[in-house]
């Protein structure tokens, strides 16, 4: 049976894998893909808007919901402890996947930069916000984070130790650099549509509301150490958003 979990562990991450490598595709309307924010089936307005935030709301709740402790307490009662973040990873994959299949583009030109240096900057934002969100998985333990530590260990009969309180470089200045990552990835295209538009401000009100509810969690768990530091460093830019 562990090494049945360490399988399944393993396939949820493989998909998790294949499915953010297309999320960057599908953000920055890369040539090639059969979907992307720009490029889909054409639909009447009213009907992409109610659609497009309705997938942007089951990727909110699916996240949120999913990530809760209460949830995770009553969750484990069915579904095996080793593998519960594995499965929480391939439904976040499903709902990924699902937003990809019915997203419905709506054309219009919110901005276009078309000055060259402008654009290569906008583009090399777009790659930052990328480059800091996968470097911030690891900075927090990209193994545990993806549901493959917990298999390995239960594999090998072990436990895992508890987690300390640490802030390792981003997290010196921002609390939260994966979900600023996020942002920079979301906002900085050279060409910015009204469906892309949506799907940046729907990710990033989902994100605001995600932080107030893991805060809450983290406090729940560090205590005194995760309340000073929310007076000591920024939420999403260096020395903004301190609790006082």
């Amino acid at each position: 049976m562990r090494a049945l979990f360490m399988g399944f562990s393993l396939v949820s991450y493989a998909i998790f894998l294949a499915t953010f490598l297309y999320l960057v595709g599908f953000v920055g309307n890369l040539a090639g893909l059969p979907a992307t924010v720009d490029k889909g089936p054409d639909t009447a307005v009213a009907t992409a808007l109610i659609t497009d935030i309705a997938l942007i709301a089951l990727f909110g709740v699916q996240h949120s919901v999913m990530a809760r402790q209460g949830f995770k307490r009553a969750w484990t009662r069915t579904v095996p402890r080793p593998i519960e973040r594995s499965v929480y990873v391939l439904f976040a994959s499903a709902v990924l996947i699902i937003l990809f299949s019915f997203w419905r583009p709506i054309s219009g030109v919110v901005w276009h930069v078309t000055v060259p240096w402008a654009s290569t900057l906008m583009w090399a934002l777009f790659a930052a916000g990328w480059g800091i969100v996968l470097l911030s998985t690891f900075l927090i333990n990209h193994f545990e984070l993806f549901g493959l530590q917990q298999s390995w260990l239960n594999l090998q009969g072990r436990e895992a130790a508890p987690h300390e309180f640490r802030q390792p470089f981003f997290y010196k200045w921002v609390r939260h650099p994966l979900y600023a990552g996020f942002f920079l990835a979301f906002w900085a295209t050279p060409q910015m549509s009204y469906g892309h538009l949506l799907l940046a401000v729907g990710m990033s009100v989902y994100m605001l509301i995600a932080i107030r509810y893991e805060e809450r969690d983290l406090v729940g768990y560090f205590g005194e150490n995760y309340e000073r530091y929310r007076r000591d460093v920024g939420m999403l830019i260096p020395g903004v958003g301190r609790r006082r």
